[in-house]
């Protein structure tokens, strides 16, 4: 054999080595452990298997036919509000029954810090066939079911400049507006059809595009406004000068115009809400990719003033992420805090709303949080893609397993006929959810169920002040020392 045949078939085997090796790197790693020890208050946690190339598992959407809808839980029934809207996402309903919505995708601005443009392209692509990577509408819209039927006769553009709005907020003839780096205030009561005056900016935010939408909770009092803010990246990796005014969330003083980091180290919350029970907020986290099918949890918890939940150097209060390139801060573990309850790895959690006075979705559905679950690209098999409720025990802490309220999304081919992206509640007592993929906003109520009575408040007396200390640090010690 000639030397030039040798060298030939030399490259021909390094060619196919090469290719077995990109295949064996890049397939995607199955989840191994039962999705039920996975979720709830005290989750599995598996080994962490880094990975340079992530797990790809895109569920193409395909949209729904006219005669199809997703599967409600027994004994609800699932209709269509509106459709027809382009990429419908965050919702707000008014307390005279409107109901708003904004038509939204991804800014189209370069991502801060470090960067490849390989990267960009790539993750455009899963993007955009994953149904995320849309041209944004810049729309909030007016949906209104004057007859009371079911299904919304109108619609209405409320005008106004918006560059990828998501958070929606409303008191006092002020409707609050995030972009993806800014909140505006516009002028605007119950009823009307239009902004009919101009708006004043409220706040500056961290800019999109990664983890973009800017998502909205007023104090009950109104009194304050929190603003949730999604990280840059993954874990750090374009760099912490990036991530500065990043996986928090603001509260901002209406009254004072002053501003300060409510909670910190939450990758990227989403839906907020008041727990009916305490008063207290509690939010949706999605936490962060690339350690395996059955990491990392993303959760539903708490927002304490002042918590810190570790991203990126930690999850689930104690777990080191040894990916991470910058330094932890000194004492982090000690003062993180561990989430209460797991969705799951890579459900993506976005929309939340707790059960309330008035809601008509049964017995079964009155004490608990529901959670629309848009469903991740990077999981196999894959997960989300639903609408679950996570009970809550009388004193207000959740309980069990997720419950599917609304499912069918997943085709079983590999598809998604739509993306559970926000929920609200209708005036009726009905669950509204917006399927962003689809431009579909899905009606969800029991025909038979009577309004809910009101989810009652917990009080209970504080606590005595320590008149002695003595002894305090003894247990101190040994509480650490058995940890």
């Amino acid at each position: 054999m000639s030397i030039a045949k040798k060298i030939g078939l030399g490259l021909v085997v390094l060619v196919l080595i090469a290719l077995v090796a990109g295949w064996w790197i890049t397939r995607p790693q199955q989840g191994k452990l039962p999705w039920a020890s996975l979720v709830g208050t005290d989750p599995v946690l598996a080994d962490p298997n880094p990975q340079f190339f992530p797990t790809v598992g895109i569920a193409q959407p395909v949209g729904w036919k006219a005669n199809q809808a997703p599967t409600p839980a027994a004994g609800l029934a699932v209709s269509r509000f509106a459709e027809g809207l382009n990429h419908p996402r965050t919702m707000l309903t008014l307390p005279n029954g409107d109901v708003l919505v904004s038509l939204t995708g991804g800014p189209p601005v370069k991502a801060p810090g470090k960067h490849s443009w390989v990267e960009g392209k790539v993750q455009h692509f899963l993007f955009k066939r994953a149904g995320s990577g849309v041209k944004s509408s810049n729309q909030v819209v007016l949906l209104r079911d004057a007859d009371g039927d079911g299904r919304a006769e109108t619609r209405a553009v409320l005008g106004g400049q918006f560059v990828s709005p998501s958070g929606l907020a409303w008191a006092n003839d002020v409707l609050f507006v995030a972009n993806h780096d800014s909140v505006w205030a516009w002028p605007y009561k119950l009823g009307d059809t239009a902004f009919s005056g101009e708006p004043t900016k409220i706040m500056d935010l961290a800019p999109g595009p990664n983890h973009w939408m800017r998502n909205l909770l007023l104090s009950p009092d109104s009194s304050k406004l929190y603003v949730a803010v999604g990280s840059a990246s993954n874990i750090g990796e374009r760099g912490m000068k990036a991530e500065e005014g990043r996986a928090l969330i603001w509260e901002y003083d209406l009254k004072t115009r002053s501003q300060r980091v409510f909670g910190a180290g939450l990758r990227n919350a989403n839906g907020m809400a008041w727990s009916p029970w305490s008063g207290e907020m509690w939010t949706v986290v999605n936490e962060r990719d690339m350690l395996g099918s059955d990491l990392v949890p993303d959760y539903l918890t708490n927002v304490p003033l002042g918590v810190q939940y570790g991203w990126p150097w930690l999850y689930w209060k104690s777990n080191i992420d040894e990916r991470v390139e910058a330094p932890m801060p000194q004492f982090l573990m000690e003062y993180t805090r561990r989430p209460e309850y797991s969705l799951g790895p890579h459900v993506a959690p976005l929309g939340l709303v707790f059960a309330q006075g008035g809601s008509r979705l049964g017995a079964r559905f009155q004490q608990g949080a529901f959670i629309a679950q848009h469903g991740s690209w990077n999981r196999q098999p894959k997960s989300g893609y639903d609408v679950v409720f996570v009970s809550f025990d009388p004193r207000g802490n959740p309980q069990g397993k997720p419950v599917p309220v609304l499912t069918g999304f997943l085709t079983g081919d590999g598809t998604t006929r739509g993306r559970p992206t926000w929920l609200t509640w209708a005036s009726d007592g009905a669950l509204l959810v917006s399927d962003d993929t689809a431009g579909i906003i899905w009606r969800v109520i029991d025909p038979k169920a009577s309004p809910a009575p009101a989810i009652e408040r917990v009080h209970g007396r504080p606590l005595p002040p320590q008149k002695n200390l003595r002894g305090l640090q003894a247990s101190f010690d040994e509480d650490y020392a058995r940890e």
